[in-house]
């Protein structure tokens, strides 16, 4: 019969190797998570591979040891346990319990000394022992019934590693360490010895009283010297590092059996933890509330015009309806329609196939069919109607024909809206974390990975639809009152969803480009990358690879012997990122050079080759996404292409831009906010500076210049104003010395010396930042002029760099958050004045602060004094917008 084998987890080793290992993560609540996540992975891992049937974990106790009462000196030089890692205690304790684990600490005992006692008494009960650590100190514990596994090393320790790693057993490991000492313990050892020498003294002679029994016929004169001197020290370091197996405790193998999982309450702490994927895990393994079993659905499909009729009076009787369009793909300006779904009761749903494929699928409903019923149901102003992701299904339904009206609601912008850190608003996401419930995948449905909806089956497709929709309806029941007590509803029902048919529409008319100057753009920087490649491989003196970290770091530090500016994160390799580069471009022309190529091949890939492949086949035009609960501060970003991260005053920027062109015979016009930032600044702070500037149409930068510097207007230079503009955005944006000093190429003493003079003379600006830290820090969030709201949980964290960016984060949002807000609302308010004006011009792109239509030439003036009437009057501030406008014949001319 096999002995039993038992598991002795080093808890305190990995919840340190966790914390050092993961850095600056936490819950959207604030809560540091980084040690607890990193454990409870080494944990989850360890427990799935091995499965063991005994298994503990060990923690240090707080307070001294044994080992202080014989050297108080030992780990004296250890920094108290940062006030950061402390705080997740608790928590790693509570998830090592609900993992079945036993938890084994004790006041003046080690773990090490818990784990080594443990080890004794379960060998001497004929149990084989595994010792779960990466501390070295456990090698003297190995021998034939116990090993050492390192779960995140993947390395395992027996007595045959050690034989080939040292020459001798377990038992010379501890003189080995009294020799060579431990600095992190403070543990003095022998001066002059280190772990090559002892380990080969201890190989010789085979023990410390050995080695000093030997040391007349030793021949290293300084070594021998250092070994009689610190002879004391040798025997003390022994005790010290020596593991003490006697500690008071009986080994009792029932105690150490592990227990169940408790899925439940695993599930809770990892979704307080935001710990998603764990959440998922174990949600997808057991119920997440036992104590409410899993009700019945009762989901139902439709394939008579009788019972569609019935559903639709279910939905008009009960005012609200939740749906969902499934397709055959996720373009929604070319997707099929295949089925929609509707939910107006909890657990309930319906769902209507239209055009599944396959044979044994039952006759289905054409659309044809249903086209009148469904055209009534949603422009019906008298049911709310609920989606996630509403833009979507909004744009397959239009293309069918159907128009939507009467109060729309959109889970996605409403859980964006109520929290827009969070790193998913997917309806997976959320179902999970606001329901407790794992959503049905999608891959699971169809039969072969790409297919499209049409090929599901009736028995998977059912459940998968109705499922979308009803837990769509379920999530809106939770959402909308929490919209309502932060106060959101009137940001929710009055910008962000009218602006979603403006978005729809955006979308729908894409944006015409030069196919021409696409290719003959993508030729011309291929044709530089290539001159660039032998340039840098010259320089280099042989050809390498321009794209692999290690070769370039081989060549610039290794080759040329250019200084070493700092490692990888890993600390196995050199650091070649843009900073790195930037640093040694004034040390040797290669890093210039091998930066331009870089730039240069992103530009390529991303916009001049990418561009030719997004150009749609039926329409011939781009067309981009936009999307409305990416960025937390509540701009819209756009993706397929990203049109955010063109360069702006590049010429590569340049010649992008003028790839995008209007319809034939029109103009692009470009409308776009000056200095909004900067205004919305001078509106919060009310700094008298500020505030005259602004109304007295001055030069801001030119006038900070002589603010600052201390100079008349008519001295200052375009260095000094290019000076004052990035002392401007970088006291806006909580830049401090160290970065603004790099930024102007100054000393940080310095640019210290100009951030006091700018906020001497600008004394509103800060007085507003810290009154909106202050209040920040009392609320846990900040606030746009329109009340968009974004958490700041480590407003008040231990660990300084976080409770710093949020700092920043509290000034930065509500000037980048109410310039978001701004643009937002004069798309609505244009949308709506060219569609009352029955006008041809439509909006296309919008970018940061910039607005881009296609004009018809009969419509120009009135086009330009429309968006310039709607953009600078917008909301009331108390200094005026200014709008830039141009027209052109590409968007480069007219930005």
């Amino acid at each position: 019969m096999t002995a039993p084998t038992l598991y002795l987890i080093d808890g305190s080793a990995y919840i340190y190797r966790s914390y050092h290992a993961i850095r600056n993560l936490s819950s959207s609540k604030g809560e540091p998570t980084n040690a607890t996540f990193g454990f409870t992975r080494t944990i989850i891992k360890l427990l799935e591979s091995y499965r063991p049937e005994y298994a503990g974990v060990l923690f240090d106790a707080k307070g001294p040891t044994f080992r202080h009462e014989i050297y108080p000196e030992y780990k004296a030089n250890r920094p108290p346990m940062p006030e950061d890692l402390v705080c997740q205690i608790d928590r790693i304790h509570a998830i090592t319990k609900a993992l079945g684990l036993p938890i084994l600490r004790m006041e003046g005992w080690e773990a090490d000394d818990l784990a080594g006692t443990l080890a004794l008494q379960a060998k001497n009960a004929g149990f084989h022992v595994v010792l779960v650590t990466g501390d070295k100190d456990f090698l003297q514990l190995v021998d034939e019934n116990t090993k050492i596994f390192d779960p995140m090393k993947d390395v395992w320790s027996d007595v045959a590693l050690l034989k080939e790693k040292f020459g001798f057993d377990a038992r010379g490991v501890v003189d080995m360490m009294a020799l060579t000492g431990d600095s992190s313990d403070n543990i003095p050892g022998v001066p002059g010895i280190g772990p090559k020498t002892a380990t080969a003294l201890i190989k010789e002679y085979g023990s410390l009283e050995k080695i000093y029994d030997a040391i007349p016929s030793m021949g290293k004169k300084k070594m021998v010297e250092n070994l009689i001197n610190n002879r004391e020290k040798a025997f003390l370091s022994r005790k010290l590092a020596a593991i003490d197996c006697h500690a008071p405790i009986d080994f009792n193998p029932e105690e150490w059996r592990k227990k169940d999982s408790d899925k439940a309450l695993l599930v809770s702490l990892f979704r307080e933890l935001d710990f998603r994927q764990l959440q998922e895990s174990f949600s997808a393994e057991g119920s997440t509330a036992p104590e409410k079993p899993e009700l019945v659905k009762d989901y139902q499909a439709i394939f008579t015009a009788n019972d569609l009729k019935k559903a639709i009076e279910a939905i008009k009787k009960a005012g609200i309806m939740a749906f969902d369009t499934e397709t055959t793909g996720l373009d929604a300006l070319s997707a099929g329609l295949v089925g929609i779904s509707f939910s107006w009761k909890e657990d309930q749903g319906v769902y209507i196939p239209i055009a599944h494929l396959g044979e044994d699928f039952p006759a289905q409903l054409s659309f044809n069919d249903i086209r009148e019923e469904l055209e009534v149901l949603f422009s019906d102003p008298d049911i709310i109607k609920v989606a996630q992701n509403l833009k979507y299904d909004w744009t397959v339904l239009s293309r069918q024909g159907i128009r939507l009206e009467g109060p729309l609601k959109d889970t996605l912008i409403a859980s964006y809206l109520i929290d827009p850190t969070r790193s998913s608003h997917s309806l997976d996401a959320l179902a999970m974390d606001m329901l407790g419930h794992r959503t049905l995948q999608y891959k699971d449905v169809v039969p072969k990975k790409g297919m499209g909806f049409e090929h599901a089956s009736l028995e998977k497709a059912l459940p998968y639809a109705c499922e979308d929709a009803d837990i769509t309806l379920a999530l809106w029941k939770k959402l909308q009152p929490e919209l309502e007590e932060k106060k959101l509803t009137t940001l929710f029902e009055t910008l962000e969803m009218p602006l979603v048919p403006v978005l729809m529409r955006m979308e729908e008319r894409g944006i015409a480009v030069d196919r021409e100057k696409l290719r003959s753009l993508s030729a011309a920087m291929e044709k530089e990358l290539s001159s660039i490649t032998g340039e840098i491989h010259e320089l280099a003196g042989s050809e390498f690879n321009i794209n692999s970290p290690q070769q370039m770091g081989h060549i610039l530090f290794e080759v040329l012997g250019l200084p070493v500016q700092k490692k990888t994160k890993k600390k196995t390799g050199y650091s070649t990122d843009v900073s790195v580069l930037e640093s040694l471009a004034d040390k040797h022309p290669l890093p210039a050079k091998v930066l331009r190529h870089r730039t240069l091949a992103k530009l390529k890939n991303t916009y001049a080759d990418a561009l030719q492949e997004l150009i749609h086949p039926a329409s011939g035009r781009i067309h981009t996404s936009f999307n409305q609960g990416v960025t937390a501060t509540g701009r819209l970003s756009s993706s397929s292409p990203n049109l955010q991260n063109i360069p702006i005053r590049t010429e590569e920027g340049r010649e992008i831009r003028k790839v995008f062109i209007p319809q034939k015979g029109w103009q692009m016009m470009a409308a776009d906010y000056s200095q909004i930032e900067l205004r919305l600044l001078a509106h919060y702070s009310e700094d008298r500076i500020l505030m005259e500037s602004f109304r007295e149409n001055e030069d801001i930068h030119t006038r900070t210049a002589a603010e600052i510097f201390q100079v008349f207007p008519e001295f200052i230079t375009e260095e000094l104003r290019r000076q004052a503009k990035t002392i401007n955005f970088g006291i806006m944006y909580g830049m401090g010395p160290y970065r603004l000093a790099g930024e102007l190429g100054i000393s940080q003493k310095m640019a210290k010396t100009y951030i006091t003079h700018y906020f001497a003379r600008y004394a509103g600006v800060k007085a507003f930042m810290e009154k909106t830290v202050e209040e920040a820090r009392e609320k846990g969030f900040t606030t746009t002029l329109f009340g968009r709201i974004r958490p700041l949980p480590d407003i008040d964290s231990p660990n300084h760099n976080l409770r710093q960016m949020a700092e920043r984060i509290a000034v930065n949002t509500p000037i980048q958050g109410s310039a978001a807000d701004l643009i937002k609302m004069a798309m609505v308010q244009m949308d709506a004045a060219l569609r009352d004006h029955s006008m041809q011009t439509r909006m296309l792109l919008t970018v940061h602060d910039e607005l881009v239509f296609e004009v018809p030439e009969e419509e120009k003036e009135k086009a330009a004094g429309m968006v310039m009437q709607i953009m600078e009057n917008v909301a009331p501030l108390k200094v005026p917008l200014l709008v830039n406008l141009a027209f052109g014949s590409n968007w480069s001319e007219a930005h």
